[in-house]
């Protein structure tokens, strides 16, 4: 896979690039990172630090996939469907350690990197790029504990939970894209524990648990509403305010209304055509095929967000839509007119596999364009040089 998707410019952007971030949570400062700096002391030397990286991100794509066979429908949590089988207890205690040791490699990498002395600009791409699947790939695992039971939350508001975790990591590197510094979410280390604590109790107790309600609301529409305050409503308000004091002091880039705003276009037609699709759809796919709408979704948006993260990490020009919208658009305009029929449902899945396919050709094909332009590799330590010695 050697298509280059990068040009010159973008390439020649990552030579002057320097990390630059600020992370002020307590529990990051004062509790994860000590561990981290205990945890990374075992680790061998030679130990790549994307190694880490993407071993951590094979347990959340392991935890999506475990779901995707014992609960494909969400129905497994729900008594008024017995011929869906529960999960078994086990699997459980299987997601908690998985979303714990995703969490711990996410937070090792970069120490074990600044550890070896080998920190590179491919080692955050591939780090954020990665983590930008996992904003879908974690809450659609986590929603089995709910499902849509009486108990749950239905898949439309689910399907808007899902999006309000995509959006806050967006959120996070246009910030970088306009201020030149990464803030770190308050709320990121809380929500890993949480979500292992989460799995873990599940196991201990059992998915019953869950089946309880407290002043007028289930348990799956608190956590609705913690997640939408520790999302949404935790990072949109500091984002626009960082924006704004770049911009008083400024301190930032300095760029027009337009050229500032330009991330959030793809993003915001993702969103539109998408909602638009779920509401008029003929064949009702968000309620009939709900894991291909998610992947389709997901993927794209992490297209999306890759892309963003390429241009503020190289001081470039972010792109004014993403191409992968286009063949969304066709989809959902021969579906909703009725031309498509029932074949509605084989276009969806069709394009969540396309979206798949092409994402993860942009990602090999990127890295492998950066390792060749910085000569190293993203999994060995050794510089290419150093290798032919």
């Amino acid at each position: 896979m050697n298509y280059k998707y990068l040009t010159q410019e973008k390439l020649l952007g990552f030579n002057k690039y320097k990390y630059s971030a600020i992370d002020t949570s307590p529990l990051s400062k004062y509790v994860m990172h000590p561990f981290w700096d205990q945890i990374v002391k075992i680790y061998p030397t030679w130990l790549a630090p994307n190694l880490l990286t993407f071993a951590g991100f094979l347990c959340l794509v392991a935890n999506f996939l475990i779901m995707f066979y014992y609960d494909f429908d969400f129905y497994a949590s729900s008594d008024d469907h017995p011929e869906h089988p529960t999960v078994p207890d086990w699997i459980w205690l299987v997601l908690s350690v998985n979303n714990f040791l995703y969490h711990q490699l996410d937070g090792t990498d970069g120490k074990q990197a600044r550890r070896t002395k080998s920190s590179s600009p491919l080692g955050e791409l591939f780090d954020h790029g990665l983590d930008s699947w996992a904003t879908f790939l974690q809450p659609v695992a986590l929603y089995s504990i709910f499902g849509r039971s009486s108990y749950g939350v239905s898949l439309l508001r689910f399907y808007f939970c899902l999006w309000n975790c995509m959006i806050p990591f967006l959120l996070s590197h246009w910030e970088k894209y306009n201020t030149k510094v990464l803030f770190l979410p308050w709320g990121y280390d809380l929500s890993q524990l949480g979500i292992a604590f989460v799995y873990f109790i599940t196991y201990w107790y059992g998915g019953g648990m869950w089946r309880c309600s407290a002043y007028g609301k289930s348990a799956a529409e608190w956590a609705e509403l913690v997640l939408y305050a520790g999302s949404i409503g935790s990072s949109l308000p500091p984002t626009l305010w960082n924006i704004y004091k770049s911009y008083r002091d400024k301190s930032g880039k300095m760029r027009t209304s337009y050229e500032a705003n330009l991330p959030l276009f793809s993003t915001a037609v993702l969103f539109t055509v998408s909602t638009l699709w779920v509401f008029y759809s003929p064949m009702n796919i968000l309620e009939n095929h709900p894991r291909a709408l998610f992947v389709a979704i997901g993927t794209v948006f992490s297209n999306i967000a890759c892309r963003l993260i390429i241009s503020q990490m190289t001081d470039t020009r972010c792109e004014a839509f993403n191409w992968l919208i286009y063949p969304l658009i066709v989809i959902f305009a021969v579906s909703v007119s009725g031309i498509a029929g029932v074949s509605e449902i084989h276009l969806l899945w069709a394009y969540a596999a396309f979206a798949t396919l092409a994402h993860i050709h942009y990602g090999v094909c990127v890295v492998n364009q950066i390792c060749d332009h910085l000569k190293i590799h993203i999994f060995n330590i050794t510089k290419v040089n150093e290798k032919r010695k």
